[in-house]
């Protein structure tokens, strides 16, 4: 059976939600709040709402008091009030404390878990009619006359050759007058439709992280519920940027983490293995002590800020929340930024519609972009625009931009700095110094294979590889002789390796069921070479309470 012989079902919609995430499931909600007789959907990728998100989480509640202003009445998953607030540099063996950034105070702020705040954002969704789909990813945008007017779902069941099995389901057509993106950083389908339609020509790159976060059960004597902790300084030099969360939520449980800006020069540096060692400082250490770690992830983040905001709308939709970049990284948070960009496209998509004949598709809600010009999102991000970009010069004069930005200037300096390109970033493996890191220990260090297994991620071995070279070439005449195979390092999750047998030339080998949709990949590569593309619906990591 040839693809173009393959029958496919068409589902038809008002407006479509690509990615049940905050803002995906806030642009729903607000939608049927404003207008219920819209046909509203809502597709995931993932195998279950929540399976698929990653945050911290500490959580702003400016966008859920807007979307849903009785939250509390109806048992919102909201329930560790932020109770203190620390800031320290770490030395190797000492904790400095340091004054909280007014950007990083936390009074009136929540310790949540981000996965079980968006289950329950899709069931108010459900009880207002909309319809939610996980384990359906979007493949690609369905365009008609240079208009979006839906995505294909991917199909189930290729063979790794890409021929359609014995179980093969072929994916379907889900078509709206109206399609929201709304797939977080870096997701694919945003990717397209921001090349597709030249979204970012007017806007500086993007920037990013990758956040690597594990979930620890602790011992109660050793646990403050509602403590939040960050810090910067050791183990990274002070040429990477990037910092250490430690968040104390309810039930002895603590939330620890590591961020490392994806501009990093030495291709010898693994996120991974910086995230570990970080675990070994004797703050970190005395703290988890007698504990058990029973959850691992990572993700992308997007940095950029401001500066790198694309075009929001395009022809037939628009892009929402993370895909778009609104996350206020000096705050270190996003999700009431996404959600209240989710509401006002919700806003702008109503008028738009109903302002449109009943039978127009591709319709773009072309509000949306001056709603948010209006908004505190904006003047939030722009406020902070500076502080991730002033870290390219290290981190002392990041520190100290950072803190005249904070008290004197307060984000009202009448310039604004710029980004670069990530993958651009690396230096050759011969001008860097490779960096020793420990072997884990199994107790409180880990190894990769170990991690992925608490993600509980899962890729079906038969299905075509998501991870696409361009040039399967370059990973060894490039990535390997001038970089050192930084994917093998940059990889959280031990998706990348060289084979070296003997005399025979290395290869890469690429294991993709290990795959927990970071993205890094994506963005790291130094010859952009490497593609990550839609896997099969329902694939990649099961976070339970992330």
């Amino acid at each position: 059976m040839s693809d173009a012989e393959i029958e496919r079902e068409v589902m038809d919609f008002d407006v479509l939600v690509v990615g049940g995430g905050p803002a995906g499931l806030s642009a729903a909600i607000r939608l049927k709040q404003k207008a219920p007789e819209l046909s509203v959907c809502v597709v995931e990728k993932g195998s279950e709402i929540g399976a698929h998100i990653l945050s911290g989480a500490v959580i702003e509640t400016r966008g859920l008091d807007e979307l849903i202003p009785d939250w509390k009445a109806k048992g919102a998953p909201i329930g560790t009030p932020v109770s203190e607030d620390r800031f320290v540099f770490l030395t190797r063996a000492r904790a400095l404390p340091l004054p909280t950034p007014p950007t990083m105070h936390n009074a009136g702020n929540y310790v949540v878990s981000l996965g079980a705040l968006c289950r329950w954002l899709a069931q108010e969704a459900e009880a207002l009619g909309v319809d939610v789909f996980p384990g359906f990813a979007a493949a690609g945008p369905l365009v008609e006359d240079g208009r979006v007017v839906g995505v294909l779902t991917g199909d189930m069941g290729r063979q790794a050759d890409g021929a359609p099995g014995p179980n093969f389901q072929p994916g379907v057509e889900l078509r709206a007058r109206t399609t929201l993106v709304a797939e977080g950083c870096r997701g694919s389908l945003a990717e397209d439709l921001i090349e597709r339609f030249a979204l970012a020509k007017d806007c500086q790159p993007q920037t990013y992280g990758l956040g690597i976060k594990e979930l620890w059960d602790i011992d109660p004597a050793r646990h403050k519920p509602g403590l939040v902790m960050h810090s910067v300084g050791w183990p990274l030099s002070p040429d990477a940027y990037g910092g250490s969360f430690v968040y104390h939520a309810e039930n002895n449980q603590v939330a620890i983490g590591f961020v490392v800006g994806l501009d990093y020069r030495n291709p010898h540096l693994s996120p991974f293995d910086e995230f570990q060692r970080f675990k070994t400082h004797p703050a970190i250490r005395g703290m988890l002590a007698g504990g058990k770690r029973v959850g691992f992830g990572a993700r992308a983040l997007a940095e950029g800020g401001y500066q790198s905001i694309p075009k929001l709308t395009f022809p037939g939709g628009a892009l929402i929340g993370d895909c778009a970049g609104f996350v206020n990284v000096p705050k270190i948070k996003g999700t009431h930024t996404a959600m209240m960009s989710g509401i006002l496209a919700a806003d702008a998509t109503a008028a738009a519609l109903a302002a449109a004949p009943a039978e127009a598709v591709g319709v773009t809600p072309d509000l949306y972009p001056v709603k948010m010009q209006d908004s505190w999102v904006i003047e939030e991000l722009r406020a902070v625009r500076n502080i991730r970009p002033s870290f390219r010069l290290g981190l002392w004069a990041g520190m100290a931009y950072s803190a005249l930005d904070a008290y004197i200037l307060r984000g009202a300096a009448p310039w604004t700095f710029a980004h670069h390109v990530d993958r651009t970033r690396l230096l050759p493996a011969a001008e860097t110094r490779p960096i020793d890191y420990p072997r884990p220990d199994g107790e409180l260090t880990f190894d990769r294979a170990s991690s992925v297994y608490l993600a509980s991620t899962a890729h079906d071995e038969a299905q075509p590889c998501h991870l696409v070279l361009a040039d399967p070439r370059l990973a060894v005449t490039q990535n390997l002789a001038v970089y050192g195979g930084p994917e093998e390092k940059y990889c959280p999750a031990g998706v990348y390796e060289f084979e070296r047998e003997g005399e025979n030339a290395p290869r890469l080998r690429i294991n993709p069921s290990n795959c927990v949709h970071c993205k890094t990949c994506d963005i790291k590569d130094p010859r952009r070479n490497i593609r990550w593309t839609v896997p099969e619906g329902g694939s990649g990591p099961n976070y339970p309470n992330m």
